[in-house]
């Protein structure tokens, strides 16, 4: 078999990409890490967040706020959140979350390609999915490696990824905060 000297460029791609996945934390990495996140717990009530997106030179593209109130009826779940952008824009996503037992859940939304599938371990939880990304009036599906991290009983930290084709878009990081218990209307 003759291995070629020089290899094409979709063929670069294709291996550098190959090469990323199997690099980077699993979520069983923070199995030890306390405080434990339990979705189905803290995904309860209402809960506020403030975020941005970066592009991939690491430029603020977008400051935005979320309120969200989540419910939970046994292993399923919903949770509904509004959007509030800096340039004064209003998005709504509703997801429809489902416990599938032993740290691990789906998830699915009317932006979501398909599924979301997430684990959870220790204070970590990582979702993976595609999302249907309206740009410049066309709609693009992007990957997200989503990440989130509770730093506290009312703090989780939010990261997300986001790439197309392998390559490296930008970034999504959200601080969320659980409202205080026994708060019975979301603002």
């Amino acid at each position: 078999m003759k291995i070629p000297r020089r290899l094409s460029p979709v063929a670069l791609l294709t291996l550098a990409a190959a090469l990323s996945g199997c690099a980077g934390p699993q979520v069983q990495d923070y199995a030890q890490e306390q405080p434990t996140l339990d979705l189905r717990s803290y995904l309860q009530g209402c809960l506020q967040a403030q975020g941005l997106f970066t592009d991939r030179a690491g430029r603020v593209v977008k400051r935005f706020h979320v309120r969200m109130e989540g419910r939970w009826q046994g292993e399923e779940g919903t949770l509904d959140e509004h959007f509030t952008y800096s340039d004064g824009s209003t998005q709504r996503r509703l997801w429809r979350l489902r416990h599938l037992g032993q740290g691990r859940y789906s998830g699915q939304a009317d932006d979501v390609v398909g599924e979301a599938f997430g684990a959870q371990a220790g204070n970590a939880f990582q979702w993976k999915y595609t999302l249907a990304l309206p740009v410049d009036g066309r709609v693009w599906h992007v990957a997200l490696d989503d990440w989130m991290f509770r730093m506290d009983e009312r703090t989780v930290l939010n990261r997300s990824a986001m790439s197309k084709w392998g390559l490296h878009l930008g970034d999504v990081t959200l601080v969320f905060t659980k409202d205080e218990a026994g708060s019975t209307t979301c603002r």
